[in-house]
């Protein structure tokens, strides 16, 4: 059970990066961006063939995130440039990207089970500091006995993702950054300001693909392989995480709102892997789950809301009652 609940925080952290870039399209700019299926494999695959032909996996992984950034700028182009419906430039976007992604792959799976992966180079640095037998042993003394191989990943992935959060949180309260906001919140405003909106937009949804790519690159070399199909279902994923985090830890300040997300994602993992658990439930369910969990985390809330807006009348009619018999 622990190893499992490892395994859910460890890649919750990565997937959290890709939650962060739909957050800034969904939530900050207002943009329904679905390139994010396409530009999650775009970012393994580029990943992937840069570390076979030889490439450091470090270079290899940033070379992913500028892909996905391209991928994002080509969405935003057709949006703002192109006057092509917000919904349908993601759509065709990510239709284009699977025939690019096959491409770049040059078959529908690339192993790097034998390559030297970011987090291969990690481990081997890691084993070094003794870290590993330190927290082993501690968490030894409460009886666990499966315990993690490494806690490498996990540790260096919960500090990368700390520090896109704070990147992004700094971002945001720019100028450029406040800007974007504002672009979500009121568009026609921000061009009476003689603001830029359509340069901003392109930016925008090229951060967030470049964001989604990154964790693409990361979780394909975690998984030690790139494949065509892996993207399915992602930005539901992605959109689960964000509202889950909402509805649990609340947006009233950009910075709590990050962390939302990320908090969010690594929740998102933990879900599905207890619900893994259950005896009638198989790996073929993922897709249920995760729409089964974005169905109860938009609608729970609401429920709740309208209960509380009951509880409000009758308190205020007992009030008004009570006045009226005074």
């Amino acid at each position: 059970m622990f190893i499992s609940m490892f395994g859910a925080v460890e890649s919750g952290v990565i997937y959290a990066i890709m939650a962060l870039g739909v957050y800034l399209t969904f939530r900050v700019l207002d943009f329904p961006d679905l390139t994010v299926d396409g530009s999650f494999v775009t970012g393994a695959s580029v990943a992937a063939l840069s570390i076979v032909n030889g490439v450091p996996p470090i270079l290899a992984t940033l070379f992913a995130l500028l892909a996905g950034f391209l991928a994002g700028c080509i969405t935003g182009l057709l949006h703002t440039k192109g006057k092509v419906n917000a919904l349908l430039s993601g759509i065709l976007m990510m239709t284009a990207l699977y025939s690019i992604n096959l491409r770049i792959l040059g078959q529908p799976t690339l192993s790097m089970l034998h390559e030297t992966t970011i987090f291969k180079q990690l481990g081997s640095f890691w084993s070094v500091t003794g870290i590993d037998n330190a927290l082993n042993s501690l968490l030894g003394v409460f009886g666990l006995d499966r315990l993690p191989s490494t806690w490498a990943i996990l540790t260096v992935m919960a500090v990368v993702t700390v520090i896109i959060k704070l990147v992004t949180d700094f971002y945001l309260k720019t100028e450029v950054g406040l800007a974007l906001r504002a672009i979500g919140d009121n568009k026609r405003m921000i061009r009476s300001l003689s603001a830029n909106t359509d340069n901003l937009t392109i930016v925008g949804v090229g951060l967030s693909n470049g964001l989604v790519a990154l964790s693409g690159a990361l979780i394909g070399q975690l998984g030690g392989f790139a494949d065509v199909n892996m993207g399915i279902g992602m930005i539901v994923i992605g959109l689960a995480s964000v509202i889950i985090g909402e509805a649990l830890f609340g947006t009233k300040t950009i910075a709590r709102a990050t962390l939302a997300v990320i908090g969010g994602a690594i929740i998102y993992r933990i879900i599905v892997t207890l619900a893994l658990r259950v005896d009638f439930l198989e790996t073929g369910d993922m897709k249920f789950i995760t729409a089964a969990i974005v169905i109860i985390a938009l609608v729970a809330p609401k429920v709740h809301q309208v209960q509380r807006e009951k509880k409000r009348r009758i308190q205020k009619r007992k009030q008004l009652g009570g006045d009226s018999h005074a």
